[in-house]
């Protein structure tokens, strides 16, 4: 079965990004570079994600130019990726915080029942159990994206779209 790559087109670029909840976050400070897997709400225009301190957020405080990559894998020769390039910023104004964190909790996320898999929103998003958002634990960014890209390879004669 002959295979097809290819570069996807930007409709097909912002349904990865907004169907798929996990991806990869890559950031470098001083000469290190550090990946590591995100849980994520994208709204359009930016990834959303938390976290509480530890290196990635040093990293990106250091260098807040940072990539996001995102995949869509069916098989080793059916797959899509996304990579966003773009900036970190860290959300501290109570206002923005709270409607970041809206985003996140009002995200579906997949829900692992048996050997099914079921999206929900009842949130399994360590703040989605405050009454009060502004009293939630830990480290609210996002990453604005400043150019998006997106690869595919498929034996099924089209891009998976």
């Amino acid at each position: 079965m002959p295979t097809m790559t290819g570069k996807l087109n930007a409709i097909q670029i912002e349904d990865i990004l907004s169907h798929q909840f996990y991806g990869h976050l890559g950031c470098s400070s001083k000469g290190v570079t550090y990946v590591v897997p995100l849980t994520y709400a994208y709204d359009g225009e930016n990834i959303y994600a938390y976290s509480f301190e530890g290196k990635k957020i040093q990293m990106m405080r250091e260098n807040p130019e940072v990539c996001f990559g995102v995949e869509d894998v069916k098989n080793m020769g059916n797959w899509r990726s996304v990579i966003v390039n773009g900036e970190f910023k860290e959300i501290t104004d109570i206002k923005e915080r709270e409607e970041a964190i809206k985003k996140l909790i009002s995200r579906p996320i997949p829900q692992v029942s048996g050997e099914k898999m079921r999206f929900s929103s009842d949130g399994d998003w360590p703040f989605s159990m405050y009454n009060d958002l502004q009293k939630a634990n830990g480290i609210i960014f996002l990453i604005h994206s400043k150019e998006k890209t997106g690869r595919f390879e498929s034996t099924e004669g089209q891009t998976m779209a």
